[in-house]
């Protein structure tokens, strides 16, 4: 069956039709594979379907038709069998992030006025109980905090909900929080219309069949992995598999193989990191001009990370480095690097089927979306995937979404070819005391291919020149802090040679701790949160306000004093 085929039989059904109908006509194909125990434990169209039947029982018993009901968890097969219990219940899902602090979910939970918590892993236990005793809960799989209910007991006693019900598409079916990067999360309202119109065509473009494979691991919280993994495959009828945690992430992969593969420019640097530690840059350079080693040296990274079969690999959440996209290229690995947002259900750019990918660019827009450039040098969308709105917030919704079209905030151009190209965040885009303008971005993908830095942010509001904060990699971390220095400063000489003068970055920061969603450097998408980091490190930028080259930031946090500060002037 061609995608242009599988299109035709997918269009204009609800995701809760297509439900009904695996349930009736293949209830034996297994849906999702929950790693457990070191085995796999697979879940039908069927058990999926009895399972979410009777949480919808549970639901409709205590709440009503409409009641937000959050979920909060790391990936497993529960969490998308509960959000299908919550559509069948006609209730609006409010999915939370794992790594979320505990104000942030407390906000979200009173201003979506939700009524119920599913509890599930976390990487902040203490932050998850807390907020969980401020309403009822139900655990879920490898939940490690009290709750009320455990969601084996609910599915137990609860009677199925035998309804299969169709709703209106201009009802609300969920409320996603954006992450937060500049204040207070706001509440992205989507309508059954926004998944009818968006997964059809995603299968015609991208051509998901029942024979391909997914490892699902980024929050389901996140529009990307909802919409690419929980509906694509819903729609495409493709199984799902989850890892069993953290420490067993990479053997998972490798026996998933998986056909397509979703990650953020994050994870592929930590990949790259480890091939880099097993394979040195010098060395790998070497077997890639030898015929034979060439492909020897390619099948064995492929194999490595588990990617050896997969026919698509997508990168997005935050830009990812030309130079890192080279690098996976030489390797025989094509990333496409995609572009959405919540707010259009990360229907946007990507690559067109039977097109390379162009380092640098998104892609093209998707079939029946519009994608424009403003006379500010806006990037504008406009399609049948825009939010309803912002929950609660009508101002901010007029102001998002003008004319018909979504206003994303970020600047770029179309090219020649009809490429989209992203050249930053309006709102980052500074003025030194100069009164030159500066796009942090560029800058930072000067350094995309370091293999001594991990996380890199550009700043200077109101200085003479530009400064750049950085956490080195963990290769780094096993060098000598003398070694590294040099290696920083040939590096920063050498980007700085190719810059015109305002350009030129002053010094690198190297700060103590990696900037995690739990010490709220970062969004829980893994956005950086300049205004928070550029807040947090200005004593230590006006203890060095004319230093050129190194500075590190002190490792034992209680020495305070200029002698424990390590630079390299």
């Amino acid at each position: 069956m061609t995608p242009e085929e599988r299109y035709e039989k997918v269009k204009g059904l609800q995701p809760l039709e297509l439900l009904y109908k695996r349930e009736a006509e293949e209830p034996e194909t297994v849906f999702l594979r929950q790693m457990q125990r070191r085995e796999w434990q697979d879940y039908t169209w069927r058990e999926v379907m009895d399972r979410a039947r009777r949480i919808a029982g549970y639901l409709r018993s205590r709440f009503e038709p409409g009641d937000r009901i959050a979920i909060h968890g790391k990936n497993c097969a529960d969490w998308i069998i509960v959000d299908v219990g919550i559509m069948l219940a006609g209730m609006v899902s409010v999915p939370l992030y794992p790594g979320q602090s505990a104000s942030s979910m407390s906000y979200v939970l009173q201003h979506s006025e939700s009524k119920l918590l599913f509890c599930g892993a976390t990487d902040n236990n203490a932050a998850l109980q807390e907020v969980a005793d401020t309403l009822p809960s139900v655990a879920i799989q490898r939940c490690e905090i009290h709750c009320d209910e455990e969601l084996g007991a609910v599915i137990a006693s609860n009677e199925r909900y035998e309804e299969s019900p169709v709703f209106n598409e201009d009802d609300l079916f969920t409320i996603m929080y954006t992450s937060g990067t500049t204040g207070n999360p706001k509440g992205v309202m989507h309508t059954w219309s926004s998944v009818v119109f968006v997964v059809p065509n995603m299968i015609r473009g991208y051509g998901f069949n029942e024979s391909d494979r997914v490892l699902s691991y980024l929050p389901l919280a996140h529009a990307a992995e909802r919409i690419l993994v929980e509906f694509h495959c819903l729609y495409s009828g493709t199984p799902v598999h989850f890892p069993e945690s953290l420490d067993t992430f990479l053997e998972d992969l490798q026996r998933t193989k998986p056909t397509m593969f979703f990650s953020v420019p994050r994870l592929w640097t930590k990949f790259k990191e480890g091939i880099d530690e097993k394979i040195p840059p010098a060395l790998q350079n070497v077997l890639l001009r030898i015929p034979g080693l060439n492909s020897w040296l390619k099948n064995k990274v492929r194999a490595g990370l588990g990617l050896d079969q997969a026919r698509m690999l997508v990168s997005g959440a935050s830009p990812i480095s030309i130079e890192l996209l080279r690098w996976y290229e030489r390797m025989g690995m094509q990333i496409a690097d995609g572009y959405g947002m919540t707010e259009n259900f990360i229907y946007g750019c990507f690559v067109m089927p039977g097109e390379d990918p162009v380092p640098g660019t998104v892609g093209k827009p998707y079939h029946g979306c519009e994608v424009k450039i403003s006379d500010e040098g806006e990037i504008l969308f406009k399609s049948g995937s825009l939010m309803k709105g912002y929950y609660l917030e009508p101002e901010k919704t007029a102001e998002a979404i003008r004319d018909g079209y979504y206003h994303t905030g970020d600047s770029g151009f179309i090219d020649e070819r009809g490429l989209l190209h992203i050249t930053g965040r309006i709102s980052e885009t500074f003025k030194t005391s100069k009164g030159k303008f500066i796009q942090p971005s560029l800058l930072e993908g000067h350094f995309g291919n370091e293999t001594l830095l991990a996380q890199l942010c550009v700043l200077g509001h109101g200085m003479d020149q530009p400064v750049m904060l950085a956490t080195i990699s963990e290769s780094a971390e096993k060098l000598p802090r003398t070694e590294v220095n040099e290696q920083l400063r040939r590096i920063l000489e050498s980007v700085n040679e190719r810059l015109p003068y305002h350009e030129r970055i002053r010094a690198i920061f190297i700060c103590k701790e990696e900037w995690t969603p739990l010490n709220e450097f970062l969004t829980p998408t893994l956005k950086i949160k300049r205004k928070v980091l550029e807040s947090h490190y200005q004593p230590l930028f006006k203890q060095h306000a004319t230093t050129q080259g190194v500075v590190w930031e002190p490792r034992d946090i209680k020495e305070k004093s200029q002698r424990d500060l390590q630079a390299v002037d």
